[in-house]
């Protein structure tokens, strides 16, 4: 019988530290073997799992020495953290995004492509089988060359939801809660962001953060795409209300991206697809069918990916250089509200880069 993998949580008490901790009890493959937190309510959370409880993340790694660190902590602390864990040769898994800033997010591509020590950034939805058959019909060209995108997350959060103040003020409206995971998909299915242009607003709610966004895309393929997101709607087209892969949520039948091209059109997460056979104009009947998949846990099988990644079975499916061009997608949301200008993904990206000399001092 393999012997389990041995894997810390740092950030434990938060709701995706203590998600993971039952995805990694459940899977036969995996143990939570030690947690590193300082919340108050992390004592009764270890003491509820049987897991060791360390207040300083530091000491964790040393004693404990997992085979694997999860790092599921406020994104300002994203990247140090995991460089600690490359210093040490242990593989990591960093929650999305991969950090709140470009440069820092670099400095970690740098470090886990010279020390070779696998980063995986927790980008769940990459593990979706919904995801993964609707870009492999993309690929195959069932639907042509992509022509328009919709996409959206729209819904209603809870008054209760707003309690915690850090949700009413900068970086706790749904560009960065929930933005994150909209591009990122977007990125799979349709290919790579040249240029977007965006517009918030906080108009709903009044509160210092956006509730609102409405976003503009350009892809490097061509088509065209919008993006558009809010958190204070009465409606159910997104992707935790609509693909039943959050048990949070009773499940609704509706769709939250619209991918459309020359031959065919797929909505997801519902996987319908309509397509005409024989390429013909608007009167000719279109064909229409609702593609199968084995449904998942995408949390699950993140885990599990892990797991295999920490073993050397698999490369990271989200490598730190993959996430990095997600979070300059969506920093240059934020910059394109600000200036009502285009905002080029590449340039943005080229501004935060560092020369050698400094990267060699900041992983030093």
């Amino acid at each position: 019988m393999m012997k389990s993998v041995q894997i810390a949580i740092i950030g434990a008490s938060g709701a995706i530290g203590i998600r993971h901790i039952g995805f990694l009890q459940t899977n036969p493959e995996t143990e939570p073997c030690a947690l590193a937190d300082t919340a108050p309510q992390a004592v009764d959370l270890a003491r509820k799992h049987g897991i060791p409880l360390y207040a300083d993340y530091r000491d964790m790694l040393d004693k404990a020495r997992p085979d694997g660190v999860i790092i599921a902590t406020p994104n300002k602390l994203h990247v140090p953290m995991a460089l600690d864990c490359i210093a040490r040769k242990i593989p990591v898994l960093v929650e999305k995004p991969i950090a709140d800033e470009i440069a820092p997010a670099l400095d970690l591509v740098a470090a886990a492509e010279s020390s070779g020590v696998p980063v995986l950034i927790g980008h769940h939805r990459r593990h979706s089988p919904i995801v993964r058959r609707a870009a492999e019909l993309i690929g195959a060209g069932e639907l042509g060359q992509l022509v328009s995108v919709v996409g959206m997350h729209l819904r209603r959060k809870s008054d209760a939801y707003f309690r915690a103040q850090w949700r009413r003020e900068e970086g706790g409206g749904p560009l960065l809660i929930n933005g994150a995971h909209e591009i990122d998909t977007l990125r799979v299915l349709c290919g790579e962001i040249d240029e977007l242009q965006a517009v918030t607003s906080n108009a709903a709610r009044g509160f210092a953060v956006e509730d609102s966004a409405a976003i503009t895309l350009r892809f490097k393929n061509g088509a065209l795409g919008t993006l558009s997101i809010s958190d204070a709607v009465q409606a159910s087209w997104a992707w935790e209300l609509s693909s039943g892969e959050d048990v949070r949520y009773a499940q609704e039948l509706t769709d939250a991206f619209l991918i459309c091209g020359t031959k065919g059109s797929l909505a997801l997460p519902t996987l319908h697809m309509q397509w005409n056979e024989h390429g013909g104009g608007e009167q000719d009947p279109l064909l229409r069918k609702r593609i199968p998949i084995a449904p998942a846990d995408p949390w699950y099988e993140e885990v599990c990916h892990f797991a295999r990644v920490i073993r050397g079975e698999e490369k990271p499916l989200v490598t730190a250089d993959d996430a990095t061009r997600t979070l300059a997608a969506l920093l240059a949301v934020k910059r394109s509200a600000q200036t009502r200008q285009w905002v080029n993904i590449d340039a943005l990206i080229a501004e935060h880069q560092r020369p050698a000399a400094a990267l060699s001092s900041a992983r030093a």
